[in-house]
């Protein structure tokens, strides 16, 4: 599919266009279940299980921020506030790396009537290029103004027609604006094709998702990094000499407003921001199914209780204006919640002017209104210009706009995204050696939460006829792992019999499943095969949380696996509310197994398919109920994705920062002892390799 948008859509429209259409973008992108032959359909009996079980926490986090607000009522508590929400917001984004040299030049000066354009090259990272524009006044007295741009998902960076408008607008006004591609947009694109002119994964959230993924398991944030190129850049503009560093601002649209939003709490030396289309709250996005590029889904925001709102909070006093407009996908009641909130925490500063709205009557985009609300705020901030008018725009081709003679910095030798990632995995796999069986078990006992001492409760679902599973007879119950989460438990047997209990006491096979234990019932040929070879053992299956029974038709019809669908959508929230999806769906197993336990089930061969091998690998590590281990489909490394350029597995198999502790190579080697088996285990394109 083109990286090329039809006109006048942007990049989320558009994918909401195809969704609608019932096209899969991009699902390539991840590892596909078994082929499915029957005319069955997979059943999913809780398809909103987990909407509503992740709902509550959002809200719940909601809560919390506004508990917090709520508690202020002196100056001093508004004070102690915004320095509060400034370490919250660097627990969540991390450390940002050392100052290196910018090495900042100048490849092409374009003289226009008002002002001049300069194409500007540094390096925010050694070897790591960004390519931006630098518009400059002329014929005014020095120091001006500065503002910094960020663009959204434009295809063309900072050449698309709305960036260069407020660019040129403000310029045409007294500002000097550094406006700058993002990762993987305009000349900046990281996954290019033979011709260097596309991407092959596409342009905006297809780059975003591939690498920003990828980088949680070394401990990275996309969004850290994409901010840390605006901080970058607002240190070029402040070497300019044309520039007043008492007024400095930031401005940006959709994914822009929302880098607008985290540079806003990030960098402290901006005078006043005005992000656009992108301020509401997370729980608004949650509960409208939106998802958010990686960079949109900062880790441990939620279970740290920060919303939108505290990114701006920790600019106050100083001006910030709220832009929404009324027919986005981004809520404006959540825009308007955030500021009248935010209004209390100003006032008590004694500034509550400097905190404003603007909605204005558009679609999604920095429109002319919007432009002009932002115009008019920072003029009354800089008095360099008067009202709020737009003045007359020429639109440059994007070619004049180029910094790199072709278009894409890769043919200057930047550095990639992927490169980075790479590098800093290799080094991972160096600091932490090989640890002992004993070390892993301790690593990942420390990643699971404590397990409830006692047996889990569960329900007895209504059996379905038909299925043609491996054994004629088959009883499902639901297993409550944890208040709202059932894992779906499938028994099968050669006679009927249904029984308030799982039968006991004796060994079991306990099957993991990768995408649907249905379907793998009745298509999987191992699976089948292993049914009948050991066919005196009691036999159960299991679909953890988000799998299978439960697998979610949230985001979108027929969006699971797509790279922006459901399964990403709770794994990105997991991830905010500081956990993940491999260490939730293992405590799902591990209940499960207690759950056996409490019926004499006290020896358990665990077996596993595909995505479902790493939960079950993690349960296997720590459970001493597990004495047999069989994984179909697993994954050779995480270290194998983090140094794959185009690896097929998604978000919901990955652990932030794993790899600074351990690789799954290391839990393989831990469950020698328990006759560990793999079967055709699959790279980080989901291909088959030969086991030595």
């Amino acid at each position: 599919m083109t990286a090329c948008l039809p006109d006048g859509l942007n990049r989320r429209e558009w994918l909401m266009l195809t969704w609608a259409a019932g096209v899969t973008w991009n699902a390539s992108l991840f590892a596909q279940p078994p082929a499915v032959s029957s005319a069955l359909a997979p059943l999913n009996r809780f398809p909103r299980m987990m909407q509503e079980y992740l709902g509550t926490r959002v809200a719940a986090s909601q809560k919390m921020a506004e508990l917090r607000q709520a508690r202020l009522t002196t100056k001093e508590d508004a004070e102690a506030h915004v320095q509060n929400v400034r370490e919250m917001i660097r627990q969540s984004f991390g450390p940002f790396p050392d100052r290196t040299p910018l090495k900042p030049r100048i490849t092409r000066i374009v003289q226009r009537d008002a002002y001049k354009i300069e194409n500007v090259i540094f390096e925010s990272r050694p070897g790591f290029l960004v390519t931006a524009n630098l518009y400059v006044p002329t014929g005014r007295k020095w120091p001006l103004p500065g503002v910094v741009g960020s663009c959204g998902h434009s295809t063309n960076g900072k050449a698309a027609d709305a960036y260069q408008s407020f660019a040129q607008g403000l310029a045409r006004q007294g500002y000097v604006v550094l406006i700058f591609d993002p990762i993987g947009q305009g000349e900046r694109i990281q996954y290019l094709n033979e011709d260097h002119d596309k991407s092959t994964v596409g342009v905006g959230v297809g780059e975003h998702l591939l690498g920003g993924n990828q980088q949680f398991l070394i401990g990275e944030f996309f969004g850290s990094w994409r901010a840390w190129d605006g901080m970058r850049a607002l240190d070029y503009l402040l070497t300019r000499e044309e520039v007043d560093p008492k007024h400095v601002g930031i401005t940006g649209n959709s994914g822009g407003g929302t880098m607008t939003m985290w540079l806003s709490g990030v960098e402290p030396r901006w005078t006043m921001s005005a992000p656009s289309c992108a301020v509401t709250t997370f729980r608004r996005n949650f509960e409208n199914e939106l998802p958010a590029d990686t960079e949109q889904c900062p880790p441990l925001a939620l279970k740290l209780g920060l919303d939108h709102g505290d990114f701006l909070a920790a600019m106050a006093p100083r001006p910030v204006i709220i832009l929404a407009t009324e027919q986005d996908f981004f809520d404006a009641r959540g825009s308007t919640e955030t500021w009248q909130r935010l209004k209390k925490l100003w006032g008590l500063l004694g500034a509550e002017q400097n905190i404003r709205l603007f909605i204005g009557p558009n679609e999604h985009g920095y429109t002319r209104p919007n432009r002009e609300a932002m115009y008019g705020f920072f003029n009354e901030q800089t008095h360099v210009a008067d009202g709020n008018a737009e003045p007359d725009l020429v639109i440059e081709k994007d070619e004049t706009l180029w910094c790199t003679p072709r278009g894409q910095v890769e043919d200057l030798g930047s550095r990639t995204l992927f490169s980075l990632t790479q590098a800093t995995s290799r080094e991972l796999a160096a600091q932490r050696g090989l640890p002992d069986a004993a070390k892993v078990r301790r690593l990942v006992e420390e990643l699971i939460p404590a397990r409830p001492t006692t047996a889990p409760d569960y329900e007895i679902l209504r059996p379905i006829s038909g299925r043609k599973y491996p054994r004629p007879h088959s009883t499902t119950y639901a297993v409550q792992t944890e208040p709202g989460i059932r894992a779906i438990v499938y028994r099968l047997a050669e006679k009927p019999r249904y029984s308030s209990l799982p039968p006991g006491p004796g060994r079991c096979i306990l099957y993991v499943s990768h995408q649907s234990s249905d379907i793998e019932l009745r298509e999987n040929p191992f699976l089948k095969e292993l049914i009948n070879t050991e066919s005196d053992a009691e036999f159960y299956t299991v679909d953890v949380r988000g799998i299978g029974d439960s697998r979610p038709d949230t985001c979108g019809a027929n969006q699971f696996l797509t790279p922006y669908g459901s399964d990403y959508f709770y794994a990105a929230h997991s991830i905010m509310l500081g956990e993940s999806y491999p260490v939730q769906r293992a405590f799902d197993v591990l209940r499960v197994i207690a759950w056996l336990k409490s019926a004499g089930r006290t020896e358990v061969h665990l077996v596993a398919n595909g995505w479902g091998t790493i939960p079950a690998t993690l349960a296997a590590v720590v459970s001493d109920d597990v004495h047999q281990v069989t994984l179909q489909h697993a994954l050779t490394s995480w270290t194998s994705v983090a140094e794959t350029e185009h690896y097929k597995w998604p978000l919901s198999s990955m652990i932030p920062g794993v790899l600074k502790s351990f690789d799954l190579p290391d839990c393989y080697r831990a469950l020698a002892d328990k006759n560990l088996n793999q079967v055709e285990p699959w790279d980080a394109t989901a291909t088959v390799v030969k086991v030595d």
